[in-house]
């Protein structure tokens, strides 16, 4: 059976009947929103766990650092995809990786609530990080096999999956940032495992629905070399477990901010040579390299996205903590921190449907914006937000707490350019490439999002807190470096929807 007849299979053998989409899509929704309910619920405690004062039960780290770390684990998080990706298209088919990926995942969050020590709280962030590696690229790769058309009805597959991304992640960082502030931080972290153990049980209940969508890997003339290149797999694992457990337990010296600055380069270095193996080695024809081409700027500008994005987790984290007035007076309650991350999962919740029913729409009359445009739009409402965020810390500079409202925008205008860009870029990638590549180009656009994360830990450190008079000025250099893509990428549009050659 070929791959597109199997995809057709995996689509369409249980009927519609999830608004119009494949029954599978239901499974992974909720697979991917236990999942996000996990990670998104710790990585609102993170930055603000490792500032505590250890008298907090905390690491009492500078600012500096505990946003390197910050940095280091998200970008962790999403560089495990690429290896991910290949394993689930190599060796396990893409459901066993999302089980496999899931299991660990789990195991990871119990470790960081059981840690009292750094060593093995550090060990805990590694195991997730290695967990949702596994997970995260392989559940996308399920999606777009569910719609082997193509088109406008698969970016709005995509959106709708995307929701289920902001459900968990909407109710992980309430309930986890409440846990923490009521009764303690191994509470939130808990809160994180039990998270993701729902989402197993739930994936093994509903897991017939995807029918053979990403059952067994894809198979190629290789395949005598695959056993030689899982032991090879196995040994490079063991090496790397060797390395990590030397650096967590002091034999090997460590420092977050020189591991974090070089390995920005590494990420790009890996990343040029994925795309050259794509370029000369993966047997594509001449309209698959131009393909290609487009993958590389729509990389580009995916990583100059999350760079900026990901502020929400370090340096909005604490602006939220220590500049924002976060007290309701008539109620006398004080909002957590951890909370405000959740009005961007929130406002998705109520706008993804509206964006994809946009994007239908458009399609339906053949008049669907390029990919190219819809992310450029999204660069250009990031750099909007940080605007915003310039002026209240303008406000802050003056020694008075700002009100809430100032987060509360920008996250909105954040919340509209993640829509335009996120699902949108994630979709593209997984159009612009053959069915057997699905898995690997999906690990590749989250090295996108694990390179603009490494990046947003590094500009987050370098806000100081016995400096805000120079706060709103960095907002700005941060409104120049998305809004500066954006631009470029408007003017590439039009090139680049030739050179994908009918795919939008």
């Amino acid at each position: 059976m070929s791959e597109n007849m199997t995809a057709a299979v995996a689509a369409n053998s249980n009927g519609a009947t999830f608004f119009g989409h494949p029954r599978g899509l239901v499974t992974l929704f909720f697979t991917e929103m236990w999942e996000r309910f996990s990670y998104y619920g710790m990585r609102a405690l993170l930055v603000l766990f490792l500032v505590d004062a250890i008298e907090h039960h905390g690491f009492g780290l500078t600012d500096r650092t505990a946003t390197a770390i910050y940095g280091l684990y998200t970008a962790g998080v999403y560089l495990t995809s690429l290896p991910g990706g290949w394993i689930a298209d190599r060796l396990l088919g893409s459901q066993r990786a999302v089980w496999w990926g899931a299991l660990v995942i789990m195991l990871g969050h119990t470790l960081l609530g059981l840690a009292v020590t750094p060593a093995t709280f550090y060990l805990g962030l590694v195991v997730v990080a290695c967990g949702t590696g596994l997970l995260k690229p392989n559940i996308g790769a399920i999606v777009a096999e569910l719609y082997p058309e193509g088109g406008g009805r698969r970016d709005a597959g995509y959106t709708i999956y995307y929701f289920s991304v902001n459900l968990g992640a909407t109710i992980g960082q309430i309930v986890t940032a409440w846990l923490a502030t009521r009764i303690s931080w191994s509470a939130g972290f808990f809160a994180a495992a039990v998270g993701m153990a729902l989402g197993l049980l739930q994936f093994a209940l509903l897991r017939k629905h995807l029918g053979v969508a990403g059952v067994e890997p894809y198979r190629s003339a290789n395949n005598a070399a695959l056993p030689i290149l899982a032991r090879r797999a196995w040994i490079a694992a063991v090496v790397a477990g060797v390395v990590i457990a030397l650096i967590l337990f002091g034999a090997i010296p460590f420092d977050p901010l020189t591991v974090a600055h070089y390995s920005a380069g590494v990420i790009i270095a890996l990343a040029a040579a994925v795309f050259l193996y794509l370029l000369g080695f993966a047997g594509l024809d001449g309209l698959g390299r131009k393909r290609i081409a487009v993958i590389v700027v729509l990389f580009a500008a995916s990583a100059v996205f999350w760079a900026g994005f990901e502020q929400a987790g370090s340096s909005f984290n604490l602006f939220a903590d220590r500049y924002t007035n976060r007290v309701v007076e008539t109620i006398q309650f004080e909002i957590p921190a951890g909370w405000f991350q959740s009005v961007n999962t929130f406002l998705i919740l109520f706008c993804a449907p509206l964006f994809a029913a946009l994007w239908q729409w458009l399609s339906d009359r053949n008049r669907d914006w390029s990919a190219a445009t819809k992310m450029a739009l999204g660069l250009l409402l990031l750099g909007a937000g940080f605007v915003v965020m310039s002026g209240a810390a303008r406000n802050v500079a003056t020694g008075a707490k700002v009100a809430p409202t100032w987060l509360v925008a920008t996250y909105l205008l954040h919340t509209f350019g993640e829509l335009c860009l996120s699902p949108v870029g994630q979709s593209a990638f997984s159009k612009l490439v053959p069915q057997r590549l699905v898995g690997q180009i999906m690990g590749l656009w989250f090295l996108s999002i694990s390179l603009g994360s490494l990046l947003a830990g590094l500009i987050a450190g370098t806000f100081d807190s016995q400096n805000l008079n120079a706060m709103s000025g960095q907002y700005l250099n941060i409104v120049w470096l998305v809004v500066i893509p954006g631009i470029v990428l408007i003017l590439l549009a039009r090139p680049l929807k030739k050179l994908a050659g009918g795919v939008n």
